[in-house]
């Protein structure tokens, strides 16, 4: 059932077990990464409370107060006794009188299954699991009021130790304070370098109030009081403000725990001796793990620009060590600085935890329109368009950088998000600009489209997004979508007339690419003779040739001669001539008379085996028809 507003955690009517389906896999995670949670939850049996409802959040929180109050009160009531049967009473009383209201609460919260993750609202099953838990015998004893019922049931205010000693059960609600961080370290509407800071801080100040508390105490329940780290300094320190004592034991408290240990404030009998050195041990522990998390915060911020300058290293020592030019070296530093200052725009590593279906839910947001803008696909299906941008990848490259380079064999073809390239063109030596390219203008799709070496150089003239996509994957996308194929072919061919002089020139056969394009092939074998790449050393007979159909992705190019393999001929044809494979011995001979002029009898390997089955041929091998 839908909700009346977009909520992150879904909640729904599962089964007769009343369990709700939630999308969260933890309740520690919640509220899951700054997602503010809505009220507007149903079909939720009635007096259930939501533990992510936004009211019961403000609860905890406010129960978090008062968990600071009692965990800085406990302590300080152990060792000052006054206090804890005067003015902080009636304050105990009231916190523990909210404390004792959650643990009525708690019978009403759902809780998450951790087994199926659902959320449970049966009433029943809440009740058996909270009293079942540690949770409610340690809530309910670190609530009551113990010395208050004492002495409403006597009458009297009896101030025994134990009362003291039973108050410390309170720490137990410290773990509020634990969960609250823990989400807060999850949410990221808050610093995670400062969330983690104030915790350190709240447990240095734990431990040093905590310490010159019960250091305190020793002094006071010592059976000579002028012989205590305190009676030395201070006489009848018991009977002086009580605040006079807590300053002195917090002095002493953080002199200790900073190793500092001016000597003014010192153990004078064993039991306080004993105690120095349990609290000395207990701060090499404290500090580890104090210098432990500040290294690591401040290590977190700067171990991308460790790796930054690693990699920066590596790259100069290689170009040192192959003496590579100082311009090929400039490019490289360029593009490695260039990929630590984009990470953050294109989050690869992100990405890649995410299903695909968002994938490329994301790359159609950022990039859809880029694709259907440029010229080769215009007029083709959405369907089609979806495809090829999920399988396309988003580069930055910073200025004067070469993106393909002239003759390299074409692997991928680019479309301009952003900034501007160069075609550039070799000749004598020379370069000479043919064109400048901008966004949605691609680059490198001749060579893609007629299966040729790159005929231009591409060198960005500034900073300059593009998407890529392999000639594989385009391939294989077109392979299933003729249709498309075909206005895709159109829109190349009209591309390709429009090209200025310079830039046809240098198409290898261009002239023949464009013939090939407008002239429909009836026959198969010669459907399959085209777009094969060019290699120099065969004849151009078969050279590539373009066609509305493209060759298998698992075809196999082999080499055919028309003479036995220890002859050679003087007119030209010991060079072979480059095929693509077709799919019987009957196709082949019919392919080979045709490229010879005689149909032949048998078919022989370089080594002079006779072919029997085309499956044992592989791409490249040399085939002699006698």
């Amino acid at each position: 059932m839908s909700m009346p507003s977009p909520l992150p955690f879904l909640i729904r009517r599962h089964s007769s077990d009343d369990l709700k389906n939630l999308t969260s896999v933890s309740s520690s995670l919640l509220p899951a990464f700054g997602t503010v949670v809505n009220g507007g939850y149903t079909h939720l049996n009635k007096f259930v409370v939501v533990p992510y409802d936004r009211r019961y959040r403000w609860w905890q929180t406010f129960l978090v107060v008062l968990v600071v109050y009692s965990a800085w009160a406990s302590p300080f009531e152990l060792a000052f006794k006054k206090v804890a049967t005067g003015s902080l009473l009636p304050v105990d009383l009231l916190v523990d009188a909210f404390f004792a209201l959650d643990i009525v609460l708690t019978f009403f919260v759902a809780y998450l299954d951790k087994s199926t993750y659902l959320l449970v609202d049966d009433h029943k099953k809440i009740a058996v699991r909270y009293l079942t838990s540690l949770w409610f015998p340690m809530d309910v004893a670190s609530t009551l009021p113990l010395q208050a019922i004492h002495r409403i049931l006597t009458g009297k205010m009896y101030r025994s130790e134990a009362f003291g000693f039973l108050n410390l059960l309170r720490f137990w609600r410290l773990r509020r304070v634990g969960e609250l961080f823990t989400r807060l370290e999850k949410d990221i509407r808050f610093s995670y370098f400062l969330t983690r800071l104030v915790k350190l801080i709240c447990v240095t100040l734990l431990a040093v109030h905590s310490a010159g508390c019960f250091y305190y105490w020793l002094a006071v329940h010592h059976k000579e009081p002028g012989n205590t780290w305190i009676g030395v300094e201070v006489e009848d320190f018991e009977n002086r403000n009580i605040w006079v004592g807590y300053t002195y034991s917090i002095y002493w408290s953080i002199v200790t725990l900073t190793t500092v240990g001016y000597g003014d404030l010192h153990a004078v009998n064993l039991g306080e001796k004993i105690f120095s050195i349990c609290y000395m041990l207990f701060n090499i522990g404290l500090t580890s793990y104090l210098i432990g998390n500040m290294t690591n915060l401040i290590v977190h911020g700067a171990v991308r620009t460790y790796i930054m300058r690693d990699s920066i290293n590596e790259i100069l020592r290689y170009g040192s060590k192959n003496r590579l030019p100082e311009g090929l070296k400039d490019q490289m530093l360029a593009h490695m600085q260039l990929k630590f200052k984009t990470a953050e725009l294109k989050q690869e590593e992100v990405l890649e935890d995410l299903p695909k279906a968002i994938r490329s839910s994301i790359a159609q947001h950022l990039f859809g329109q880029t694709v259907e803008s440029a010229y080769l696909f215009k007029g083709i299906s959405e369907d089609l368009i979806v495809q090829l941008v999920s399988a396309m990848k988003a580069e930055y490259f910073p200025p004067k950088v070469d993106i393909i380079i002239q003759n390299e064999i074409p692997t991928d073809f680019y479309i301009l998000v952003s900034g501007s390239v160069d075609m550039i063109s070799y000749k004598n030596g020379n370069e000479q600009v043919l064109a400048n390219l901008e966004s949605p203008q691609m680059a490198g799709e001749i060579a893609v489209m007629l299966n040729i070496p790159q005929p231009f150089t591409v060198r960005t003239k500034r900073l300059s997004q593009v998407i890529r996509i392999s000639h594989h994957h385009f391939k294989q996308i077109l392979q299933s979508n003729n249709e498309d194929g075909k206005i895709l072919l159109s829109n190349f061919t009209e591309h390709l007339k429009g090209l200025k002089r310079g830039e046809q020139n240098e198409i290898p056969y261009f002239a023949e690419f464009l013939e090939d394009i407008n002239t429909e092939r009836t026959e198969p074998n010669e459907k399959q003779n085209q777009r094969v790449p060019y290699h120099g050393d065969q004849k151009m007979e078969g050279r590539p040739k373009a066609s509305k159909q493209f060759p298998p992705t698992n075809s196999i190019r082999v080499i055919i001669h028309g003479h036995h393999p220890d002859e050679s001929t003087e007119d030209g044809n010991s060079m072979g001539k480059l095929i693509l494979l077709p799919k019987s011995i009957e196709e082949l001979f019919g392919l080979a008379g045709k490229r010879f002029g005689k149909r032949g009898s048998s078919i022989l390997m370089a080594d002079g085996s006779k072919i029997e089955d085309l499956n044992v041929l592989r791409e490249g091998d040399h085939l002699f028809f006698v």
